[in-house]
């Protein structure tokens, strides 16, 4: 009897299945975990949609959980179909691992100094380029946009600059655990295009890019030894994830056009000007040459060349497919995408870049082995003008001829003017093949000890060109193709990587250990040929090098760099209250001498939680509290290759018939690393539930041995000595991050996240300064990024001449003596405000970014010769006892006028205050209710550069590069479907 009940009850609970969908109110949620409670083999995850499915027992309940959100109980009450909505829980974002690069951690446990951003963050901006998704998002990681121009580059500083070498401060980065080199692969005879040379990251699709990590102080950096000198940024792609297999495609098309024109003179002002200069230099007969005021060109025609030569609209358009999916023990990811921009010049210009990416994570059946394989492929196209058309437009007279005579053909107005669209044909091409792979095999020998090794590569080959056609020229020069020239540029770089490791866990006493230890050893070679063909026979033949009648190698390298290191690091975490890290590294580079190939990096960092202490758990108002400090020593080999050796190169010069070398550096054995000493404290509060989340950081990291080039006398035949200085370079600085949950009530959320640093940078020590060539540039215990000016001191009533203080009193103004006042062009804080709203389908989310700092004004110089000047400059003096505020114009015959308008452009009066709060980013989307269907289709908009608030005059107050075109205001609409 009692067998047959048994039998009964049995049959009486059997196991149906429940479906349902989980979400947050607003949105499904991909990735939760529900398990059946009490039954921990029962379990599985939502699919991209939100949807799951379990077989459960009419009685059971639904244990649900997903990182930042409140773990839910849900009973099934033999329901088949149950739908379950998620509140976020603001606490457990503490619990999200953060990437340290050889290990992830706590975000509530680590010991370092780390700034974070998703692919949430991410998939809300129109950018191209990883360092674009990072600005104004991130405390003490300062990056500018160097250019608008497609395919142009960035200035990234991570708590400001270590190395006298501009090119020394470049972070390192590492994608997958790849190592990339941030080295350019551009040429000066090429790259004409861009204030800097070609920066191989716009080949990384920030569409991919799962999260950047930015590591900053000795604990989280000094594991990556040399290579961390100026912080380490890590890039994480996508990876598929459990579930059923799910396809999203996006389409996005919009729109660029260049943020502000400077306010220049129009034809009636800029005559007068002109004019009134040859008055007052006597003139009465106006040159031949004075095409503008001598009648040769209309008086009354007026061009807006701002407007005609930059003011067009650069289309974008992208489109991106992916298909993820996978089982509980294997995973994969297969994403392609394709990306046009053309440009805001005249002409059919246009930058082309696609790629794809896949990655595949397999783990056994008993959990014990996992590879984890990645591999992405992007291919650039870049066809540009070779020149920048923004000076030209800045400065042309707005009376000059039309672009176009009737025929439709240039207008060259009788030899009379260089037309700006002549240099069109004048195209410089860039073709970039990027090819990078890594692969990590981890075994698990006993659930203490795992073994690990992960193996990656990277190849890319770059390919520039810049042609100088014979029909740029004036017709009437009747030059043919003879005089046509070609540059080529070919740059290939690949590297291979090995990093064994072994880690190590078990419980101490009352806490718990980690031990790591592992090797690294790399190579990477890279060729450069750069050539020159001059004369062709055809115009049509001019990409041919070999038709030219004249080619030269204008340089021909092949560098190899290989470096190898041994890295361990130790964590002890008590009670999960007290936590020491200790981080080790010993690397030897190829870069040095015999000797001094390796050297010794570490750290420490400690944290103290001490909400978990006993005198805290009273007050319920702290959510989490914690004290952290580290210090510890980075250091830098930044220096290119080879430079401790006697070096020579091909001269490109015949000498009876044969091509000679020429001596380029001198050898120096003692040529060493530099090293950087970090120190930081900090303390991070949650408050409320952590619906109030505070970190406060301060920093003083000590860069010394810095390597630079020592200037050297012209008559030992060389420029400079590699060395290293015994020169001292401080950065230090204070940095804030507040989170705030404003409202968090029903379906409606709004999220806060405020981030604001104040940084000095000063040069604490240089030997010698004084009797060096260093002389006019540094100062001691003054920024790096200093300029020295004149001292203005106005305008002399009865000459109309600018007057600038004699400040060593030797009766004569001198760069020497008299450019010595002092500007910081460091900002003196800077940061950036983001706020997200969400109702249901709605989410709104936008980014404030803003800086104090000063910065260049236009440079005017000597006004009144043949180019256009700023509006401003009609207050001019004219007559003695004049007050105004530019001094008298002059055609060129005045040379104490030329003279002080040179030094007014390197006076206190050419820098203004250039702070600036703008409208970074702005992202509007709206899910569409597709009520049946099991497609999700979410339309939205981005902006970027939509707003500035300035008192800048100028043009665009954070941009650096004078006569350049300045970064784009753009604004784009897409779709995305998910089925």
């Amino acid at each position: 009897m009692a067998g047959n009940s048994k039998r009964h009850f049995t049959f009486s609970y059997q196991q149906h299945q429940v479906q349902g969908t989980v979400s947050d109110g607003t949105a499904p949620l991909p990735g939760v975990t529900i398990a059946v409670k009490g039954r921990g083999n029962n379990a599985v995850i939502t699919d991209y949609n939100g949807q799951y499915s379990i077989n459960v027992s009419p009685n059971d309940t639904l244990l649900v959980s997903f990182l930042g959100f409140k773990t839910k109980l849900v009973p099934v009450k033999g329901n088949t179909k149950v739908d379950i909505k998620l509140e976020y829980d603001t606490t457990t974002l503490q619990e999200v691992r953060v990437n340290a690069g050889y290990y992830s951690v706590k975000e509530s446990e680590r010991t370092g100094s780390i700034s974070r951003i998703t692919s949430k963050d991410i998939e809300t901006q129109p950018v191209t380029n990883v360092l674009a998704a990072m600005q104004g998002r991130m405390a003490g990681v300062s990056i500018i946009q160097t250019t608008g121009v497609p395919g142009g580059g960035f200035d990234i500083k991570i708590r400001g600059q270590n190395s006298l070498r501009a090119e020394g401060n470049a972070p390192l980065y590492v994608i997958d655990g790849v190592p990339y080199s941030s080295d350019t692969v551009g040429h000066g005879q090429t790259a004409t295009l861009f204030p800097t040379l070609t920066s191989p990251l716009n080949g990384i699709n920030p569409d991919q890019v799962e999260s950047i990590e930015v590591l900053k102080d000795a604990d989280a950096t000094s594991i990556y030894g040399s290579r961390g000198a100026n912080g380490v940024v890590l890039i994480t792609t996508k990876k598929g994830k459990s579930g059923k297999t799910t396809f999203t495609v996006n389409a996005t098309t919009g729109a660029g056009s260049v943020t502000k024109f400077i306010k220049l003179m129009d034809t009636s002002q800029y005559l007068a000007m002109r004019r009134q200069a040859y008055a007052n230099d006597g003139v009465t007969t106006y040159p031949a040459s004075a095409y503008d005021v001598n009648g040769k060109w209309d008086q009354n025609r007026y061009t807006d060349w701002q407007k005609e030569l930059l003011g067009g609209t650069s289309v974008f358009t992208d489109l991106q497919g992916t298909v993820s999916g996978g089982s509980q023990n294997t995973n994969f990811l297969l994403s392609g995408n394709y990306h046009t921009e053309t440009t805001v010049y005249p002409g059919d210009f246009l930058y082309k870049k696609g790629g794809s990416q896949f990655s595949l994570n397999h783990r056994s059946e008993n959990q014990k082995f996992k590879i984890q394989f990645s591999t992405g492929y992007t291919i650039q196209d870049n066809d540009q003008p070779s020149s920048d058309l923004t000076i030209i437009a800045q400065t042309l007279a707005p009376n000059a001829p039309a672009l176009y005579k009737s025929d439709e053909s240039l207008n060259w107005e009788g030899s009379t003017w260089q037309n700006p669209l002549a240099n069109l044909p004048a195209k410089f091409e860039s073709k970039s093949y990027d090819f990078l792979a890594n692969t990590v095999l981890t075994y698990e020998i006993t659930e203490k000890l795992l073994i690990k090794s992960s193996f990656g590569y990277s190849d890319l080959r770059h390919t520039e060109t810049r042609i100088s056609p014979s029909t740029i020229y004036d017709p009437k020069l009747n030059y043919n193709s003879s005089y046509s020239t070609l540059f080529l540029n070919n740059t290939s770089r690949n590297s291979w990587i090995v990093e064994p490791q072994l880690a190590w866990n078990s419980n101490l006493s009352a806490g718990k250990l980690e031990l790591l230890l592992g090797a690294t050893f790399q190579n990477q070679l890279t060729d450069q040929l750069v050539q020159s063909g001059t004369g062709f026979p055809s115009n049509s033949l001019i990409y041919n090098l070999s038709s030219s009648t004249t080619v030269r190698a204008v340089a021909d390298t092949e560098t190899l760099y290989k470096y190898q290191a041994f890295f361990g690091r130790a964590n002890y975490n008590y009670k999960e209250r007290y936590i020491l890290n200790l981080t080790a590294r010993r690397d030897g580079s190829s870069r040095f001498g015999p000797g001094n190939q390796f050297a010794f990096f570490g750290a420490a960092g400690a944290a103290w939680l001490f909400s978990k202490e006993n005198f805290a758990k009273g007050l319920h108002w702290l959510s989490f509290g914690k004290l952290r400090a580290s210090y510890g020593t980075t250091g830098s080999d930044q220096i290119g290759d080879y430079k401790f050796l006697d070096t020579y190169s091909v001269s490109g010069v015949l000498y009876n018939g044969n091509v000679g070398l020429q001596p380029t550096s001198l050898y120096n054995p003692n040529f060493a690393w530099e090293t950087n000493r970090k120190l930081e404290a900090a303390i991070e509060t949650g408050f409320l539930q952590d619906k109030l989340f505070l970190t406060a950081a301060w920093y003083r990291n000590r860069s010394s041995n810095q390597l630079v080039g020592i200037p050297m006398a012209s008559t030992t035949g060389f420029q400079s000595l590699q060395s290293n200085l015994d020169a001292e370079v401080e950065n230090s600085g204070l940095e804030f991050t507040l989170r705030t949950v404003n409202l968090n009530k029903g379906a409606f959320q709004w999220i806060s996240n405020l981030n604001i640093s104040f940084s000095k940078n000063k040069l604490l020590s240089f030997p010698g300064l004084q009797g060096s060539t260093y002389s006019q540039r540094y100062r001691i215990n003054k920024p790096l990024n200093i300029v020295l000016l004149y001292d203005y001191k106005g305008i002399d009533p009865l000459t109309g001449i600018y007057q600038f203080n004699d400040l060593n009193n030797d009766g004569k103004i001198t760069a020497a003596g008299d450019k010595q006042i002092i500007c910081d062009l460091n900002p003196e804080y800077f940061g950036g405000l983001q706020n997200q709203l969400s109702y249901k389908g709605v989410k709104l989310d936008f980014l404030f970014q803003f800086a104090s700092q000063k910065n260049y004004n236009y440079p005017v110089g000597p006004a009144g010769q043949m180019y256009n000047q700023p509006e401003k400059l009609n207050d001019s003096w004219q007559n003695t006892g004049d007050t105004a505020s530019y001094q008298i114009f002059t055609a060129g015959y005045n040379a104490a006028a030329v003279t002080a308008g040179s030094r007014f452009s390197e006076s206190t009066a050419s820098v203004s205050d250039a702070s600036f709060i703008r409208l970074k980013n702005i992202s509007l989307s709206y899910d569409l209710p597709l009520t049946g269907f099991k497609t999700q289709c979410r339309l939205f908009a981005q902006g970027q550069n939509l707003l500035t608030f300035t008192k800048y005059k100028d043009g665009d107050p954070e941009f650096i590069s004078t006569g350049f075109l300045p970064p784009l205001k753009i604004m784009t609409f897409g779709i995305q479907l998910t089925f």
